[in-house]
């Protein structure tokens, strides 16, 4: 058996270096982190099309159904319901299952399937099915609006159940918060929200690095990476300084650290199950990923260096926890 992570969660604030780790592993040779080749999964490109749908229903003259509008004339500002928070694991949830089975759905009509899996699993975790509650017309209106980025999401999830899981390690990234100076935090919000609904397969199998920044660096990360026209990208879309304030304000990762009652664990209770996740936090204080957004031709030694040394030491501390608990 290959000494490497099966699944891991990369978990941050937005901003905070996630993303960055994430390129940094794949352009590095990944044996060294205890990582195999990745297979990538991230809750943004639903997020993306929440947003794409919210615009769609204002040019209709319908109310948005997931964000609030931003005062500030951002694209969106905080969600409007706090299980859609939950409903974004469920998501992950089906994507990772497809990964395992290795069979990846291929629906004729791309938009209304999605519609559909984000209606159920909204109802999953005790909200409401947004999109079966608009009208027929309105509905036919946003799958064709949405057919194509609706496609290229189930051609991207084909493509990952595609590929061999022989020798590679599954990346499941996501950022979760609160409001800020909010304790405890409410339903749905933060990771204690949304940890409990990872499936019994990714808790039974993952380790969590958790990049570590404070909120107000996570907000000024966030200002200086948006670029205009970016929405889509994972290096470089920004976040309403609304949703950082409302949705990322705070962060109860090191909360759950502390509450564990085994050490370099999360204990999160789901399933009708206790489940003990490794955890491991890196250090990016003093910003040691930034560099990582420029084409790799581009990074210095120096950088290199840095970063390398930081992300080995917490892997490998993570590893030691991760081989313990899975030998």
């Amino acid at each position: 058996m290959p000494e490497i992570f099966d699944t891991l969660l990369l978990l941050a604030l937005p901003a905070s270096g996630k993303s960055e780790v994430r390129t940094f592993l794949t352009a590095k040779t990944p044996d060294q982190f205890h990582m195999g080749e990745t297979i990538q999964l991230d809750d943004y490109p639903y997020v993306h099309v929440q947003l794409v749908i919210d615009e769609v229903l204002e040019e209709l003259g319908e109310p948005r159904i997931y964000h609030y509008e931003d005062d500030a004339g951002g694209r969106n500002g905080p969600f409007l319901d706090s299980f859609d928070w939950s409903a974004l694991i469920e998501l992950l949830n089906e994507d990772y299952h497809e990964i395992l089975t290795g069979e990846a759905e291929n629906p004729k009509n791309a938009a209304a399937r999605l519609f559909e899996r984000l209606d159920n699993s909204a109802v999953k975790v005790g909200g409401v099915a947004k999109i079966a509650a608009l009208s027929a017309e309105i509905r036919a209106k946003l799958e064709e609006k949405l057919e194509e980025e609706a496609r290229e999401l189930f051609d991207a999830k084909i493509d990952n159940a595609s590929k061999s899981r022989e020798g590679k390690t599954i990346v499941i990234e996501f950022a979760r918060g609160g409001p800020v100076d909010v304790r405890p935090m409410p339903k749905h919000y933060g990771y204690a929200g949304s940890l409990p609904y990872l499936s019994e397969e990714i808790l039974s199998r993952a380790a969590i690095l958790y990049v570590w920044v404070t909120p107000e660096e996570s907000r000024r990360k966030n200002r200086e990476r948006a670029r205009p026209g970016e929405d889509k990208s994972i290096l470089f879309h920004g976040t309403p300084e609304s949703v950082m304030l409302q949705d990322y304000g705070s962060d109860d990762m090191l909360d759950l650290m502390e509450q564990s009652d085994k050490e370099n664990t999360l204990r999160i209770e789901a399933h009708g199950k206790t489940f003990y996740v490794p955890v491991a936090r890196f250090d990016n204080r003093r910003d040691l990923t930034t560099f990582a957004r420029k084409d790799p031709a581009d990074w210095t030694k120096e950088e290199i260096e840095a970063l390398d040394n930081g992300i080995r030491d917490t892997a490998l501390k993570l590893w030691k926890v991760y081989k313990d608990m899975h030998s």
